[in-house]
């Protein structure tokens, strides 16, 4: 079963009110890749439609080899006003005497959105769309960027001006100037090291350099590129996507990096900095543009799902309860009322809106995918297993690019122990689509075990930890690395012992993957506890196994002189498994660890409340 992450990302700021009756008609602009719906004119939403794919073809030419498309297309809500625009405004940003928001983008798995204030005023009203789209194409595509380019970048490509026949890219940050002009630059190797639990990150007087500094060095970079005519970033990135250290592949794509710091101080003291300037018209072929009319249930279904998706949860409940009220069969009514009781770990209710929101909106790949989890989760392999199945072929066929929906077929072909070489092909696919989702291929490799190919099964693990780029998830590619290396060995030890081919071996001592989580699951879950200290192994008896929201675990582990205490802050990232039995198909880790003996993998965290933050349960008989 498989963990889907939920991130919104918020920007800017402002106020509010809950959504009121709309005075005019709301207009939707569907695009080849955007959905735009506006309280504004026809002609506006189709020229916000026609900047956005404008937008989308400039990070195309610039980023070729990026995946700049998602698997569904983004939902652009243009409001005209402020007032409007407040009532849908992220809560947490509606204090008083917040900076004016002028647009977000919020993004998913399974959607993505944008708020857009139309009569948002400044220089670049809309530099935090841009900003997070750069993100965005960058998390979707088969590359990696070290913290200090995916932020660079996105600073740098956060001031672009879109026009009918030319795109300015660049326009220097005058505040970044003068604040780098007032302030030593950060060493280039400790600039290059910085990841997402560095303070220089998540700590304010050290992030502010750290930001700076990054946006300074891609700005030279590319400035540099467009006069020497090649293009050193595409150069790192394809090093540091190869495994070599970020410092090493910068030296060798950047050159000598004492030289490129002391380029980087004189480039930043010019009386002005330059910008790029690419000509040419970005065609856009508006005739595939497919416009209507919404009627008022069908705007207020789309907002009260964008309040959900924002985590505004009361608001989105009114308009939820008044829209059904009045349009019981509302499909996407259903499909948000599934969303939020997902949200609250209510599976089984979540199960029943989203089988309602199938039955209106049977062409919907989405709700078949979101219905097929939550009842999973609700424990429904025993009663809903064709159901689940039905509506995950459904999902893979309504959309045979969407990853998690392939992915959580194979899974669950695997649990069920059936079409296990379709169930190979569907994870390859989804590898294919997703290729740096690390726990695709732990899922891949997972499976291979179940078709008694271990040396397969190792040979992409070992991928996977290349891709990986955390230290919880080295941990976990690691345990199940030891796990299936002991299911070799006992393979083996029967060919020994009774002179088996490999090819005939059949046994019932199998690792056997209890719930592979990866981030295809609805759950949201809080952010893995930060590791503190050296990787720890311990056997014995798990007791005291208790859950709290949204995703914590604690437990005891007895079995040396005194019991373990031990924690994670998120337990659909353990890596679950098992040896030498089959335990039940659908494991809660919250009630069916207790007095089980388990191996624990672990961190030991000294400065936490626990002893250790816990990383993988083998469980044993």
């Amino acid at each position: 079963m498989f963990l889907r992450s939920f991130a919104v990302f918020l920007l800017f700021v402002a106020n509010t009110t809950l959504a009121s009756a709309k005075s005019d008609p709301w207009v939707e602009v569907r695009t080849p890749r955007f959905i735009v719906v506006t309280d504004s004119s026809e002609r506006q939403a189709r020229q916000v439609a026609e900047q956005f794919e404008r937008m989308r073809t400039a990070f195309h030419r610039r980023f070729p080899g990026a995946q700049v498309d998602a698997e569904s297309p983004i939902i652009v809500l243009a409001i005209r006003d402020s007032k409007n625009f407040r009532a849908l405004e992220p809560e947490v940003y509606l204090a008083k005497g917040a900076v004016e928001l002028g647009g977000l983008f919020a993004r998913s798995n399974e959607k993505n959105y944008v708020l857009l204030r139309l009569n948002a005023e400044g220089e670049h009203p809309y530099a935090a769309v841009y900003h997070e789209y750069v993100h965005f194409i960058f998390s979707h595509g088969g590359q990696w960027l070290p913290t200090w380019l995916n932020e660079g970048l996105a600073e740098f490509y956060q001031t672009m001006e879109i026009r009918d026949k030319e795109v300015e890219i660049g326009e220097p940050d005058i505040n970044n100037i003068r604040f780098l002009r007032r302030n030593r630059l950060l060493p280039l190797e400790t600039l290059f090291a910085v990841d997402q639990n560095s303070p220089y990150y998540h700590e304010d007087n050290k992030a502010n350099i750290f930001y700076a500094e990054a946006w300074a060095l891609t700005h030279y970079l590319e400035i540099r590129a467009l006069h020497d005519k090649v293009d050193p970033i595409l150069r790192y990135v394809d090093l540091v996507n190869n495994k070599v250290d970020p410092v090493t592949a910068a030296t060798t794509a950047f050159g000598n990096l004492r030289a490129l710091e002391k380029s980087l101080n004189v480039y930043l003291e010019q009386p002005s900095l330059t910008f790029l300037t690419n000509r040419g018209a970005i065609e856009v072929d508006k005739s595939a543009f497919k416009t209507r009319t919404l009627t008022p249930i069908e705007s207020d279904a789309v907002e009260a799902d964008f309040l959900a998706y924002v985590q505004r949860v009361k608001d989105s409940r009114e308009l939820l309860d008044r829209i059904l009220k009045q349009a019981p069969d509302n499909a996407s009514a259903h499909e948000t009322m599934g969303l939020l009781a997902t949200r609250e770990g209510k599976w089984q209710d979540a199960a029943d809106a989203y089988e309602l929101a199938a039955k209106f909106d049977p062409q919907n790949y989405l709700i078949h995918y979101s219905y097929a989890i939550a009842a999973i989760r609700a424990g429904g392999f025993a009663n809903r297993g064709a159901q689940i199945e039905a509506s995950l072929r459904a999902a893979t066929t309504l959309n045979p690019d969407f990853a998690p929906a392939l992915d959580q077929l194979a899974a669950f072909y695997v649990q069920q122990g059936r079409h296990l070489d379709e169930a190979y092909k569907l994870e390859l696919r989804a590898v294919q689509l997703d290729p740096r989702n690390v726990f695709y291929r732990m899922n891949g490799a997972s499976l291979l075990v179940r078709m008694q190919r271990p040396d397969d099964a190792l040979a992409v693990l070992q991928t996977a930890a290349q891709m990986a780029t955390d230290p919880a998830q080295l941990a976990s590619i690691q345990n199940r690395k030891e796990g299936i290396e002991r299911f070799r060995a006992q393979m083996e030890q029967r060919i020994l012992q009774h002179g088996t081919g490999a090819g005939q071996v059949r046994t019932t001592e199998r690792l056997d993957v209890v719930e592979e989580q990866s981030e295809a699951d609805p759950q949201p879950v809080a952010d893995a506890e930060p590791v503190h200290g050296p990787r720890r192994t311990a056997i014995g008896t798990l007791s005291d196994v208790q859950c709290s929201s949204p995703s914590t675990m604690q437990l005891k582990l007895a079995g040396g002189a005194k019991p373990l205490s031990l924690r994670t802050r998120n337990y659909f990232k353990v890596a679950y498994s098992a040896v030498n039995f089959t335990p039940s198909a659908n494991l809660n880790p919250c009630t069916d660890l207790e007095k089980k003996t388990a191996k624990v993998e672990y961190f030991e965290s000294p400065t936490s409340s626990a002893e250790g933050q816990i990383v993988s349960i083998e469980l044993r008989k």
